[in-house]
């Protein structure tokens, strides 16, 4: 599912709200979840997961056109973690 998608379905299921007032807010809450990954925090929606923030270290990587050694610096990656809810509800049996 695209974040279009996802606006058009929750318009969809809200009938009362705006098309340009869902965007707004699904827009807003990743914008959230993103500033606070990036001060470093971490965020959780229960019974779904939780976000967080890891670290890769520095290291030697190798160009794969060449095969010369590439210094690769630290870099920070975002990580999701299910919840135990949604673990749950995609290995139910149907």
């Amino acid at each position: 599912m695209t974040k279009s998608e996802l606006i058009a379905r929750l318009a969809e299921l809200n009938p009362h709200l705006y098309q340009r007032d869902v965007e707004r807010i699904v827009t807003t809450i990743f914008d959230e979840i993103a500033a606070a990954l990036a001060r470093g925090d971490r965020v959780e929606l229960r019974g779904f997961g939780a976000f967080s923030v890891k670290t890769r270290d520095a290291r030697q990587g190798r160009n794969p056109r060449t095969g010369e050694s590439v210094d690769v610096s630290e870099k920070a990656v975002p990580f999701f973690k299910t919840g135990k809810q949604l673990r749950e509800r995609l290995n139910t049996v149907r």
